[in-house]
Parts: structure tokens; sequence; C-alpha cells
């Protein structure tokens, strides 16, 4: 997956708004906004734009919850800040302080830590209209009597390895789990919400790589602010990015 598609959980269906050409390299005409179905012909991908579940759900539960996720190391800290930037109010505690790893600060909240004890979970629906960071693990206890877009941070499993170790060093920390068995969890968390997201009804979803996030940040915050249709200042949100923080890059990504 490369972090170009738009999908929207509605029954195990997928919406999927593409950033490729057609036949004989002409422009695919798929849009975001226009009403129906199309069938791409080759592929015979039916794209729904207009869903009545979802609507019936936006009609119903209101404004959304947005929610950056991914896993450990894999750029929400940076989303969250693009997407503060940009406009949008932001639910964190701000107890874990900025370090080395993070110079600009982790943007968590505690209360995310407490979703899968079975709590109090009226906050959530108070975040609507708001942005939290809520790791993959965590999203399949959230109420389903609320919206969510969910924008997804992706990176190579070697790079979220190689800057998960360094995090820990710099703590004076180490892994009791060898990396190869680390990789096994990990591909295995993001299959997992890749599942959720695509079955709930409550979710939709933007995949962004984390590499496209550093080579050509305003193109990503343009593609973040249209999905979550609101008006962000994207270029406040490109300047958040630092080029310089990217220091576990791989020449390949897996």
């Amino acid at each position: 997956k490369t972090g170009a598609g738009t999908h929207v959980g509605q029954c195990g269906s997928r919406q999927r708004q593409e950033e490729n050409t057609g036949e004989a390299g002409r422009q695919d005409p798929a849009g975001s906004s226009t009403a129906g179905c199309r069938i791409r012909r080759g592929t015979q991908v039916i794209l729904c734009a207009v869903n009545t579940r979802r609507l019936y759900r936006r009609l119903r539960f209101g404004d959304p919850v947005v929610v950056v996720s991914g896993l450990p190391r894999s750029g929400t800290s940076m989303m969250m800040q693009m997407l503060e930037a940009g406009g949008m109010p932001v639910v964190s505690d701000h107890l874990r302080v900025a370090d080395e790893s993070n110079p600009q600060g982790y943007y968590e909240l505690e209360r995310v830590k407490e979703l899968d004890k079975d709590g109090d979970t009226s906050w959530v629906r108070e975040a609507r209209g708001s942005v939290i960071k809520i790791i993959g693990y965590l999203l399949r206890f959230l109420p389903q009597d609320v919206n969510y877009r969910v924008v997804l941070l992706q990176r190579g499993l070697s790079e979220v390895l190689a800057s998960q170790a360094k995090m820990l060093a710099a703590r004076g920390e180490s892994s009791e789990i060898d990396d190869d068995r680390m990789r096994q969890l990990f591909a295995g968390h993001v299959a997992q919400t890749y599942r959720l997201l695509q079955d709930r009804a409550c979710f939709e979803y933007l995949e962004i790589a984390y590499r496209d996030a550093i080579d050509d940040p305003e193109d990503v915050a343009g593609r973040v602010a249209a999905f979550l249709e609101k008006p962000l200042d994207v270029r406040a949100m490109a300047a958040i990015v630092k080029p310089e923080l990217y220091r576990n890059r791989a020449k390949e990504t897996s």
C-alpha cells in the first residue's frame, strides 16, 4: 500500500480514490465528490462515491473524531503537529514531554491507554471535530456510535525497528524481543489494523507514507486536508516537516 488512496469501511466494502492513469495513459476520471458508481475498465473496480450508510452515519452521529494512527516511530507525532499547525484542535495532555527521539513532542493522551480497560469512553464523543493520536491496537476499543476519520501512517518495518532501537538506546534501555520476532509482531499488527478499518462502518481512513510526507510535505498536507474536508492551512502543515529528523532512512522499506 502506498498511501495514495482513501478507503471507507462500510460493511466490508471499500471506496478508493486513486492517483493513477487510465487506459493508454489517460488521466483516470475518478473523483472524490461525484455521485453514483463508476466501473473502471480493465480492473473492473467499482467506485461508489455516495454510500447511503455512510451518509446515514454522518447525519446520525455528527462530525467525526479525527484519529492519527500507525506503528510506533511511523510519523504519528509529526502528523499531529501538522494538523495542529493547519488549524485543527488537538486532544493531548502533553504529559510525555519532548526528548531527543521526538524533539517536537509526542502529542499523547494518557486516557487513550485506558481504552481497553472497559472504562468510561464518553470523552471520545467529546473529541468530535478534534484530532487525537491512538495506536492501531486500541482502535478496536473505540465506541462505534462515533464516526472516525483515521490518518494511518505507514513506514517500512526496517526503519521502524531501527528508529525504535535508537530511541530505547537513548533511554539506556533495550528490547527483550529480537528484531525478527518484532518484525513478525508488527506485520501482524498492521494486517489486523487494516482488517478492522475495512470492516467497521464507523471508520474512514487515509494511508500516508512517512517517506512521502518527508519528500513532499505540501502534497501530503493537501491530501490530508481533502480527506478531512477541512480548510486547513496546507503551507503551515508542510512547514512542520523537518527532513533532518528522518534519521533512519532505509534504502528499501518493507
